[in-house]
């Protein structure tokens, strides 16, 4: 899964640990669904995308592969 992250969070003028406060995980967590390493779970997803005002599918998006 592709995702827009560290476009959404450089929109919003957003630092990775600003942004991590906010949903209250850790900043490496933050880095590592940026890089995709880690797939976040749905509820995650969600509160990402309710700080940015967008659906969802405006910060992740399934890739042919999955």
């Amino acid at each position: 899964m592709k995702n827009r992250l560290k476009v959404q969070r450089a929109e919003h003028n957003l630092s990775q640990a600003d942004l991590a406060d906010r949903i209250g995980v850790s900043r490496q967590t933050i880095n590592s669904i940026e890089t995709t390493r880690y797939v976040p779970s749905t509820i995650l997803a969600l509160k990402l995308a309710r700080v940015f005002g967008v659906p969802v599918e405006e910060v992740f998006q399934l890739e042919d592969e999955d």
